[in-house]
């Protein structure tokens, strides 16, 4: 061998082994020691931290391109698998070996020159190329196995904590809720992804590395299914059931869906009124329009032929605050009402029940129709994209079955809670009006009532149910409600119980 000046190419599969391993320093030395040993300078070296079955490797590359250029008589690599595991690689080697550069490997004795080591070369390039098929196809199968069982065999997303390979990813105590916030922020349609992504990050919210969510990964964030329990795989588009806790329910996720395509668009108001769009006038039906006039806020009907005059805020809200104040209980009342709601809680377990065998009924159905669905795909009668797409759907609607079950799981305790919150609102809505906000205002109207009109000056209100039967019960002459009577109350308890059964269900 003549001495000139020559490369020498080193390369790990990872980054992570380049950063934690002796790998890369192991094979420099390697290439020195027998750089040293025939006499050859290294005049420059080249680091690679990638896979050598993936081409267009850039260092690799940026090698091939120094000796075309001839500024160096050859390159020095440690190992054959070193240099390619593919073979348009080996095949690039092959012909600046042929135009006469040098390639030498430090760990292998072979003659690049003579037809018997040039076929030995071929032969150990082939079979690297075919342990990397090999290698590639077992990761695939393990990685869809994995997937199979519901399983995310890929680093947690944000809110959500690593647990060990064959175990679900657990919700982030800490980040869990903060991913929750982001959902619900966003589909109220106030929030662009940047503007969110700062607002969650001055909350708490990072991503798993520990920094800052991009505008690019809030968008990823919310639009991604493993946080209603499932899994997709974006590469092929397909999506597979999960076994691991959702953080955020089917509904509100749909919701975020509409508003980022446009499909629900939340108009951004320059005045606050807080009965705009809640008032209709009972003559003609049309919804009445805020305006100021004189540092007071009125609502005036939009039609110019109709006789009704405009309506002062003032007047609209003191004839709430009066059906608020008659929605309070007694105390002898809610002694009562929890005792008796207590009771019947536990007859609705039964209730309960047939709902929950229900609803197996319908996760059978759904399981059945995606064999059958996948069974056709496989005959080769369905296309790819339409299998994709029903596959998704009826995932969709397999989580959301599952969500109702685990509402139904719940039962009678549910109900209870459920009755003792409107039991909560109707006991603190009239006291609780002037310590709540403009928005919350309106969330309480929107709770409350179904419907406000005005004729001439007087309020008329429609009550949503159940809080119309709670108004509605026996009152005194004074306005005050009588003596409470089992009778009316126990009506109200089995209306409660019967309402609140069904939003369960």
């Amino acid at each position: 061998m003549s001495a000139g000046k020559y490369f020498s190419y080193v390369r790990v599969s990872t980054v992570r082994q380049g950063q934690t391993g002796t790998s890369l320093d192991e094979q420099q030395a390697a290439i020195e020691r027998y750089a040293l040993r025939y006499g050859l300078e290294i005049v420059e070296q080249f680091e690679e931290k990638e896979t050598a079955a993936k081409m267009g490797r850039p260092v690799f590359s940026r090698m091939l391109r120094g000796l075309r250029q001839g500024r160096a008589s050859g390159v020095i690599i440690h190992k054959i698998d070193r240099s390619a595991r593919n073979l348009k690689d080996w095949a690039e080697l092959g012909e600046l070996i042929d135009n006469g550069v040098e390639v030498h490997f430090a760990n292998e004795q072979l003659d690049l020159y003579s037809r018997g080591g040039r076929l030995s070369a071929d032969i150990q390039a082939v079979v690297a190329a075919d342990y990397i098929r090999n290698l590639r196809e077992e990761v695939i199968k393990g990685f869809y196995g994995r997937i199979n069982q519901g399983l995310f065999p890929m680093p947690a997303p944000a809110g959500y904590l690593d647990r060990g390979q064959g175990k679900p990813k657990e919700p982030d105590p800490v980040q869990a809720p903060l991913v929750r916030q982001a959902f619900e922020l966003y589909a109220g349609g106030r929030w662009s992804h940047l503007a969110l992504a700062e607002e969650m990050y001055r909350r708490g919210l990072r991503n798993r590395h520990g920094g800052r969510i991009t505008r690019n990964g809030m968008a990823h964030l919310l639009h991604n299914p493993f946080y209603i329990g499932l899994i997709r795989i974006s590469t092929t588009g397909e999506t597979y059931p999960g076994v691991h806790q959702p953080l955020v329910p089917r509904s509100l996720f749909d919701r975020v869906q509409a508003v980022s395509t446009g499909k629900c668009v939340v108009r951004r108001e320059h005045h606050f009124f807080l009965f705009r769009k809640l008032i209709t006038c009972a003559a003609c039906g049309n919804r009445l329009i805020g305006e100021r006039q004189k540092g007071h806020r009125y609502y005036r009907c939009q039609k110019k032929s109709c006789l009704q005059k405009s309506v002062r805020e003032e007047l609209v809200t003191s004839g709430l605050l009066e059906l608020l104040r008659k929605l309070c209980f007694t105390a002898e009342e809610n002694r009562y009402l929890r005792k008796k709601i207590a009771a019947m809680s536990v007859e609705s377990a039964a209730l309960q029940e047939s709902r929950k065998k229900t609803l197996h009924l319908q996760l059978e159905q759904i399981r059945s129709r995606l064999s059958k669905l996948t069974d056709v795909y496989i005959e080769g009668t369905l296309e790819k994209d339409l299998y994709l797409d029903k596959k998704n759907s009826l995932l969709l609607e397999e989580q959301s079955l599952k969500e109702k079950l685990a509402d139904a799981a719940a039962g009678g305790d549910q109900m209870l809670r459920r009755i003792e919150e409107f039991l909560e609102l109707a006991n603190q809505a009239y006291s609780s009006w002037e310590m709540a906000t403009g928005e919350e205002k309106r969330e309480m109207v929107g709770i409350v009532t179904s419907n406000l009109s005005v004729s001439g000056k007087n309020l008329i209100v429609k009550l949503n149910y159940p809080f119309e039967v709670v108004v509605n019960r026996s009152h005194g002459s004074y306005g005050g409600p009588l003596r409470a009577t089992h009778r009316t109350l126990e009506e109200i308890v089995n209306n409660l119980c019967i309402h609140f059964s069904d939003s369960v269900s």
